[in-house]
């Protein structure tokens, strides 16, 4: 069974969407992307045996922005407040990208809340990005980089669900203007980590793969996962590499 509906918290009108039932899940997509976009491969495996809980961010798909800006804690805090309005204590959680920027700012300021971990092409500091992936003079030539044809695609997907499809513009400069300047956390923050982590990458991702191998390093129980021939906007794409390892972490 799945249900779709919107939640008043903080000022949102919060689309979310629920599938299947058991243990709960908490799905969190892309910067510019919808629900679909990010775990349209992924989500009807995911929610075989568990509660999935797909949730749109402030200003993403369905859910329309508001005169705020999109900084980690206030998008996490709209997090927790869904947890609240659907009554939940404690889920286990899936980010990918930006979703995996706010699961990661989650679990470090409300770490009783979260469950198992899945942590996918996330950095924890600025510096983890290849140096192309944070300069526009080098976007070019980088094979890491979005093309054309993933940008036509998120903006289509937006367009098809969003409350005001002409909003897509100011989303993404809303949002290249608070991600690239994420101050990110400090070592010990990421020690402190009580989860079980799982920490996905692609071979070719914006992430370099030291700073990947560095944050399973920090956090103490976690698991490191490198998807062979795969970027960062393809690593949803890959359900057959996804799933074999996310499906035994989750358990």
């Amino acid at each position: 069974m799945t249900t779709r509906d919107y939640a008043p918290v903080r000022g949102l009108q919060m689309y979310y969407e629920v599938h299947g039932a058991g243990r709960p899940l908490v799905l969190l997509h892309g910067g510019v992307h919808t629900v679909e976009l990010t775990f349209g491969a992924l989500l009807p495996d995911l929610a075989r045996d568990r509660q999935v809980i797909a949730a749109e961010l402030q200003g993403h798909g369905r859910t329309a922005d508001i005169d705020r800006e999109m900084t980690l804690p206030e998008l996490a805090a709209d997090v927790l407040a869904l947890l609240d309005h659907l009554g939940l204590e404690r889920a286990d959680f899936f980010g990918f990208s930006l979703g995996g920027l706010v699961a990661l700012q989650l679990v470090i300021t409300a770490p009783e809340r979260v469950g198992r971990l899945v942590l996918a092409s996330t950095h924890y500091r600025a510096e983890g990005y290849h140096e192309e992936i944070l300069d526009p003079a080098l976007w070019a030539g980088s094979r890491r980089m979005p093309t054309d044809a993933d940008f036509a695609e998120m903006r289509k997907s937006y367009e098809r669900v969003a409350p005001d499809p002409g909003h897509f513009e100011q989303l993404t400069a809303k949002l290249s203007k608070n991600v690239p300047v994420i101050e990110g956390w400090r070592a010990e923050q990421l020690r402190a980590i009580p989860a079980k982590t799982l920490l996905l990458f692609g071979d070719n991702d914006f992430i370099r793969l030291e700073h990947a191998v560095e944050m399973a390093g920090l956090i103490p129980d976690a698991q490191l996962g490198i998807l062979p021939d795969t970027t960062h906007t393809g690593l949803p794409r890959h359900p057959e590499l996804v799933l074999p390892m996310v499906r035994p972490f989750l358990g």
